[in-house]
């Protein structure tokens, strides 16, 4: 590579680097809403519920000296369902190709299985790739010396090139935490144009927005059984250019009539709700007036069915 050229007035400047990180960890560790905070929009889902992030969704941050492409992956566990291995074999895949591994744990939770269970999936990864330590959520711990009594439980983890404490809620470091992963890409041109803030599919991006809000409020046997499928989005036919009206058809799948039952809510209320939500954020994501056209179907025990797993885009 040649050396660049000095800069006016004596100095050399900084060499530009671009490339890929990967945000790890346990279900509801914060992931998503990090990956939000650093890309400064909303690419990822976020919810209360652990292992909403089916996708590996990346976020495009860019900065002057570089292009971090942020990688959420679902949370990795122990698997209890052929869904759950598909999902952690999503983030095998995705470890094994990054440049720099972000490992997330919650400051308001101890150190636990799952988290030593990830440290160990880590330890394997070649020497090369570096492992930055990060205590997500400090926002929800008053007291330092809490604080600094997980950041030793986390440095006993594994040996991590940095440990880094953030709340994206507050943006505490959230900016360190972007120079701290940046600092350690490849040099390299950037790898996705100035303003694009993530690679995925407009109908992916619906499909999660709907999720979001069917997730919203439910109790906890839901989250994992519900998948969510983008049928159609078309422009309405006969509309003019100054009034425009995307029709977007949309199936919502759970394993049980019960589950079914607990979507719509009594007399469609639920439902309802859940499509105004939606749309409200479909319609900011697209910049288009949309008709969502929600419909709530029973794949029966689909987590454990290879084939409509294939047929749900697993």
């Amino acid at each position: 590579m040649s050396t660049p050229s000095p800069a006016p007035g004596g100095t050399t400047p900084v060499e530009f680097r671009s490339g890929f990180a990967c945000l790890v960890g346990r279900p509801n560790a914060g992931k998503s809403t990090l990956t939000n905070a650093l890309v400064g929009t909303k690419v990822a889902i976020t919810s209360g519920r652990p292992q909403t992030t089916r996708h590996a969704i990346r976020g495009i941050v860019h900065r002057a000296d570089a292009q971090l492409v942020l990688v959420d992956t679902p949370g990795l566990h122990r698997p209890r369902t052929l869904l759950g291995q598909r999902l952690n074999d999503v983030v095998r895949a995705t470890l094994s190709e990054v440049d720099v591994v972000g490992f997330c744990m919650p400051a308001d939770e101890p150190v636990g299985r799952g988290d030593r269970f990830i440290a160990e999936e880590l330890s394997r990864l070649p020497k090369r790739t570096p492992v930055v330590a990060i205590l997500t959520k400090t926002d929800k711990v008053a007291d330092s010396d809490r604080i600094g009594a997980r950041l030793l439980d986390v440095a006993g983890l594994g040996d991590f090139s940095d440990i880094v404490p953030v709340s994206a809620v507050r943006a505490y470091q959230v900016d360190v935490l972007a120079d701290v992963l940046a600092a350690r890409l490849p040099t390299g041109p950037a790898l996705y144009p100035g303003g694009e803030l993530t690679d995925e599919p407009e109908q992916v991006m619906v499909a999660e927005l709907v999720r979001e809000a069917a997730l919203e409020g439910v109790r906890d046997e839901l989250p994992h059984s519900l998948a969510v499928v983008v049928e159609e989005m078309v422009p309405r036919e006969g509309r003019s250019a100054q009034s425009p009206l995307l029709d977007v058809r949309v199936n919502v799948f759970v394993e049980r009539p019960s589950q079914k039952a607990i979507v719509i809510g009594t007399g469609g209320s639920r439902l309802k709700t859940v499509g105004t939500r939606a749309r409200g954020q479909i319609e900011a994501l697209l910049g288009t007036p949309v008709f969502l056209d929600l419909h709530v179907k029973v794949a029966k025990d689909w987590q454990r069915d290879p084939r409509q797993l294939r047929r749900l885009g697993f």
